[in-house]
């Protein structure tokens, strides 16, 4: 491409910018990164009459990334911090890739344009992802999210209604055992906004007595009795007016479990007993077996002993004696 070649080039580049789409401009790493790009690598790789003109087409594409049209699928006009963060992190990569690579003049724009219009369905793939799984994730009651707005770069909280109620859930614990009551939903703990988990006992006049109140969302009641089965409701309370999420337990208390003795190895079974069988652990007694008769090696062992006890005794008698 000859002298002609880099205006026109920049001409195109502008030209096929302008829709693309994503908010990572709003990301101060990514600005920093253009200022760097614009001061210390452009200076060097392009002539310095296209520096002004390139850096406004770039920034302007960027900045451009908010006129993705709205889609309830796609693309809402708002994304996260994680999802801006993989944005980001994708865009600053292939940028330094292209720096890394010494690349001049015209085949710096080439590449600039590539990496750009790549950026695009980058940021389409992950924005269509937030969308449809982390955009109000919540089935059931007030969640506050946080996001950021793409057209201005603010990040405001957004408060994803719906029903309050999250349902009933039935709980069986067994007599004198523990009942333990969860009211934690998995979005919980990503939303703001959000206060102290009380646990009521619902009484069969529908009134109301409150059990706990606290930042713990477990309600846990050691060795149960028949007397405190019934329902309670849990409610998460919010900055707003209106609650977070309340969820109803019923509680059943079964009967207390029946725990089967095992015998201990040497203790004799009743039914060992009555069929006469003895424990290989149990101690024999003298009246289980019939009397054995010595061993004539027992035998001579004895007499043997016997003679040098006496000799003992006859030895000690004499030198008393003397």
């Amino acid at each position: 491409m000859g002298p002609r070649g880099l205006p026109l080039l920049v001409a195109t580049l502008a030209g096929c910018l302008f829709p693309a789409r994503g908010c990572v401009i709003c990301d101060p790493k990514v600005r920093e990164a253009l200022n760097s790009l614009e001061m210390d690598y452009l200076p060097g790789h392009l002539e310095a009459n296209h520096h002004k003109k390139v850096m406004e087409k770039i920034k302007q594409a960027l900045e451009d990334f908010k006129d993705l049209p709205i889609d309830e699928d796609s693309y809402m006009g708002v994304v996260d911090e994680a999802t801006l963060e993989k944005s980001s992190w994708s865009l600053l990569k292939d940028m330094k890739r292209i720096t890394d690579s010494d690349a001049k003049g015209e085949l710096f724009v080439k590449e600039m344009l590539w990496m750009l219009h790549l950026a695009k369905n980058t940021f389409a793939s992950y924005a269509a992802q937030f969308q449809k799984e982390a955009f109000c994730p919540n089935k059931c009651g007030l969640m506050l999210q946080p996001l950021i707005w793409c057209s201005t770069c603010q990040k405001q909280v957004h408060a994803c209604r719906k029903s309050k109620n999250c349902g009933e859930r039935e709980v069986k614990v067994h007599h004198m055992e523990d009942m333990i009551l969860d009211c934690e939903l998995n979005w919980h703990k990503i939303s703001q906004g959000l206060t102290d988990y009380s646990f009521y006992r619902v009484w069969k006049n529908n009134s109301e007595t409150l059990v706990s109140k606290g930042k713990e969302p477990i309600l846990t009641k050691t060795m149960v009795r028949p007397k405190d089965a019934g329902t309670y409701r849990c409610e998460l309370g919010s900055i707003q007016s209106s609650p977070a999420t309340i969820i109803y337990f019923h509680v059943t208390v079964l009967p207390k479990r029946i725990q089967e003795e095992i015998p201990s190895p040497n203790t004799e079974t009743q039914d060992e007993t009555a069929l006469g069988e003895v424990a290989l652990d149990r101690p024999h007694t003298t009246t289980d077996f019939e009397p054995q008769t010595p061993k004539p090696e027992q035998l001579l062992r004895r007499r043997l002993l016997g003679v040098l006890i006496w000799g003992l005794v006859v030895l000690t008698v004499g030198v008393l004696t003397a």
